[in-house]
């Protein structure tokens, strides 16, 4: 009878001596583990001999109903039952079925609903078909036992079930089973007082050793130092009760059975144990499991915050490029010299305030991308495709575009400028012409039109047509300044003058007035002559002095204009030629004062005459209004306004030095810092080949390197303050030196820009190597490979310095490091692959197997799991992210695990 409580022990229904002594041999055989033909292991219970007196104490029978009935509904209450009495409720196989389902995870064949025995039997059978066929061997244990409800042999199925379901897939350090349960236990208590685990019986009495087992995992549910080994009852309990209310782990024993029992029940003790480890390893494992999915989420939180940051960047970059434009292709004129003048201080502010931040903008921003990239590499995930519109290529194409409308808008605002400045000058002379030629016929049409002729005598009338072939003399030389307005407003007009209607409207009224003038003097010639033919007598010295006169009168207006008219250079050579063209002007000045003695001297000799001759003469000449007066008042006007026009050119040559130096000034600088903006980036690119010392040296370097560059700053902006004086003082142009503003400002930014670049290059280095696990040595051995093999031709060579060896392998390797068959292989590159061949990262199916776990086994996972194993933060990530499951066997709110893994190392829309 006793042999019944050792299911793996042949059991008989009817007994004899000669059996029994059989079932002996069977037991002693059940120490072995061993194996079907085909490999598969045959679950035989190990356990120490002892006196066979004992097997028939009923405590154990007791203990180890409780034990059993309650794992049973641990595993039953997950599909909504339970039993009450292990005996009876398992006859009809269908809760049995039940169980093997739920621990096993697997379908078994439909039960049989119907009452009668056979239907019982056939559950029962396909229930122990179905332990078989998971390696155990259930010797003489037939269904009509457990249909009869036998006890014993239902206690021995049942723990064969334990045994198969519950502890032989313990492991620990390749101990397996009971063994394997034993050496968990005996490590997890070695640390704690007056335990000592030695077996599944009487090291479990005092209940110290539960109480450390429940403390070593979860030591805020136990206080240890308070248990007495003298009090087990109060320990049992204590352990019992903490175990159910936090640990979900039934009470399968009484205290009082097993301190009242000499040895308790090792099946028993052994059941209720492997529920703990069963507990505390699936915690142990979703600690894990979690730790994992929380790395790798972290990782892509952070490369997502990368992206969001360089799309921003990005997309502000494009805006501000995509308003600029319009604002320099925009070449509406102004109409004042003022209002360009703006524009082109407008357009300083966008150079030297503006565009400087937006060009370290897109420096960070192509950095940004290269270090996102690296890291996407490193944690083996997809590379960083930015957004339509928003790629490096079309940031620097539109940036492309930006310069392209900027170099021809400086050059535009200068014509301009130059434009407005000759309109105003030849507005300005258009006027001061306009008013003479105004002022000088202001009256004319008048005395045209006069009939005084008429009552006149014959020397009037003769003096009258002396004074008209003056005043003709006079019409002829003023010819010449209307054709110079009529010239000046055609040309204000080709200029597109902003004044042109008003310009016209004068020039059309005085061309009006000329013509009437021609036509009225032609008339007064007509009616003169014909009055002249009555007349004769004529003062030939009135006559004389008016006909010299009259040039001379005009000559010295003619002088006077010219000595007033305004001037514009650019240059000293113009102003000298204006100067030698006024010394010229004054050694005219002694014949002119002749020619006026002269003509004084005529007016003098007709004073000397009349004097002589006893005629009373009318005070005034009558072939001319120039009075001897009149001449003297202006030759003493052209003698003031001589030295007015040598200071005024004295002033401006003094100008066009102070450009001339303006322009030495700016050269001196602009030669020196042009050379060394050149020599500096030939140094650069000798740097990033050379790459001397560690990286962090390198880095080092490379910062000093840039600081000095900036530190560089004051001789740029020196020279910017001496490219604003040269534009203030309206200098176009430099003889002496090819360097252009514009050349230096574009080689500046671009020597900041490589610098940066090299030293993006050097960081993203140092994150490959330390995220790889590259040493220093290797990474030299890399850059000194790279460096001496640095072209793709030479690439197969580099390979082969490596140990790599075969065209086939060549091939996959030009298709990982050059995908696009560009012809260029980088160092980044390069040191992505190598790093690739020698490191291990977290894939998919790792990422798989962890969600797995902290699910359950099942093939999704709820949201109400997923907070209670991940930080908040994390798992409110997952839920956003995580499509809904669509299997079959799915749950309301469950969520798809699998595919989002799938998804973190590949295309996808995170």
């Amino acid at each position: 009878i006793s042999t019944l409580l050792q299911p793996d022990i042949p059991v008989r229904s009817r007994r004899t001596p000669a059996v029994y002594q059989a079932d002996m041999v069977d037991y002693h055989a059940a120490n072995n583990q061993q194996y079907t033909a085909e490999g598969t292991p045959i679950y035989m219970e190990q356990e120490n001999d002892w006196d066979r007196d004992l097997l028939l104490d009923p405590a154990w029978e007791k203990q180890q109903r409780k034990t059993f009935t309650a794992w049973c509904n641990s595993h039953l209450r997950k599909a909504g039952t339970q039993i009450d009495s292990i005996e009876e409720d398992f006859r009809d196989g269908l809760k049995l079925m039940l169980l093997l389902e739920v621990i096993s995870g697997e379908r078994l064949p439909k039960p049989e609903r119907g009452k009668m025995r056979v239907h019982k039997i056939n559950n029962v059978n396909k229930a122990l078909d179905f332990i078989a066929s998971k390696g155990v061997k259930l010797v003489s244990i037939g269904a009509e036992e457990i249909v009869d409800g036998n006890a014993k042999m239902t206690l021995g199925m049942i723990w064969t079930i334990i045994l198969r379901f519950a502890i032989q897939d313990i492991s620990v350090d390749e101990t397996s089973a009971k063994e394997g349960l034993l050496l968990w236990c005996q490590r997890k208590t070695a640390p704690y007082k007056n335990v000592n685990v030695q077996n599944f019986h009487i090291s479990w009495k005092d209940g110290l050793a539960f109480n450390a087992l429940i403390h070593r995992h979860r030591p805020e549910l136990i206080d240890y130092d308070k248990l007495r080994k003298d009090d087990p009852l109060t320990n049992l309990n204590n352990a019992f009760e903490v175990a159910e209310k936090y640990l979900d782990i039934p009470k399968m024993m009484d205290a009082e059975d097993i301190v009242g029992t000499l040895r308790p029940d090792e099946k028993a003790i052994m059941t209720y144990v492997s529920c703990f480890y069963h507990a505390f390893s699936g915690a142990q494992k979703a600690e894990t499991a979690a730790n994992r999915i929380c790395k790798v989420l972290a990782v892509n939180q952070e490369n997502e915050h990368l992206m969001e940051d360089y799309e921003k960047l990005a997309s502000d970059l494009l805006e501000w490029i995509r308003r600029t434009i319009p604002w320099l292709e925009n070449r509406a004129p102004e109409k004042t010299m003022a209002e360009m003048q703006q524009k082109l201080e407008d357009f300083r502010d966008y150079r030297r305030v503006h565009k400087p931040p937006k060009v370290q903008e897109k420096c960070q921003l192509e950095i940004n991308f290269n270090t996102l990239q690296t890291k996407l590499r490193l944690s083996n995930r997809p590379a960083f495709m930015p957004s339509e519109g928003r790629m490096v290529s079309d940031i620097n194409g539109s940036w492309h575009a930006l310069e392209g409308a900027e170099k021809g808008y400086e050059e535009w605002l200068l014509n301009e400028i130059r434009r407005l400045e000759r309109l105003d000058h030849l507005a300005e002379k258009f006027r001061q012409k306009a008013t003479i030629h105004e002022a000088w016929t202001d009256g004319k049409e008048a005395m045209l039109t006069q009939k005084d002729y008429a009552t006149a005598t014959l020397s009037e009338v003769k003096a009258l047509l002396r004074k008209h072939e003056a005043f003709e003399s006079d019409l002829a030389a003023h010819q010449d300044r209307v054709e110079q307005i009529a010239a000046i407003a055609q040309e204000l007009n080709e200029l597109d003058y902003y004044d042109s209607p008003s310009v016209n409207a004068r020039c059309q009224n005085i061309c009006e007035q000329w013509d009437s003038l021609g036509s009225l003097t032609q008339n007064r010639r007509e009616s003169l002559e014909r009055t002249e033919k009555q007349l004769e007598s004529i003062d030939e010295l009135y006559l004389e002095y008016a006909k010299r006169a009259a040039p001379f009168n005009n000559w010295m207006e003619g002088a006077m204009e010219d000595l007033q008219d305004m001037f514009i250079v650019h240059n000293i050579e113009e102003i000298q030629g204006l100067i030698t063209a006024h010394e010229q002007f004054k050694s005219t000045l002694p014949d002119a004062n002749k020619e006026r003695e002269a003509i004084q001297a005529i007016q003098a000799e007709v004073q000397k005459i009349a004097q002589h001759n006893g005629i009373n003469l009318s005070g005034t000449n009558p072939y001319t209004s120039i009075t001897p007066e009149s001449i003297d008042s202006k030759w003493e006007k052209v003698q003031r306004l001589v030295p007015q026009r040598d200071q005024a050119l004295q002033e401006e040559l003094a100008k066009q030095q102070s450009n001339d130096h303006l322009r030495r000034q700016f050269a001196t600088q602009a030669n020196m810092v042009g050379p060394w903006i050149q020599t500096k980036m030939e140094e650069i690119g000798r740097i990033s080949i050379e790459m001397n010392g560690t990286l962090e040296d390198q880095l080092t370097h490379l910062r000093e390197y840039e600081q000095s560059i900036i530190e560089y700053k004051p001789h740029i902006d020196r020279l910017e303050g001496d490219h604003q004086l040269i534009q203030e003082a309206l200098i176009f142009d430099n003889k002496y030196t090819a360097y252009t503003m514009e050349h230096l400002r574009v080689g500046w930014e671009q020597l900041l820009t490589t610098i940066a670049r090299t030293i993006n290059e050097i960081d993203n280095q140092i994150l490959t190597r330390d995220a790889k696990g590259i040493s220093q040595e290797q990474l030299h051995e890399y850059r000194t490979s790279f460096n001496h093999f640095d072209k793709v031709r030479e690439f197969k060579a580099c390979l082969i310095s490596l140990g790599y060896d075969g065209d086939a392998e060549f091939a996959r390797i030009m298709g990982i490091v050059d995908p696009n068959s560009s012809g260029a292989v980088t160092f980044q590159a390069f040191i992505d692959f190598m790093s690739r061949e020698t490191t291990d990262t977290d894939t998919a199916d790792q990422v798989i197997a962890s969600f797995k776990i902290l699910a359950g086994d099942k093939n999704f996972i709820t949201a109400e799991e997923l907070r209670r194993e991940l930080p908040a933060d994390q798992a409110e990530y997952c839920i956003a992210r995580m499509a809904p499951y669509g299997g079959p066997d799915g749950v309301p709110g469950a969520l798809d695990y699998m595919s989002f893994s799938t998804a973190l190392y590949g295309e996808s829309d995170l």
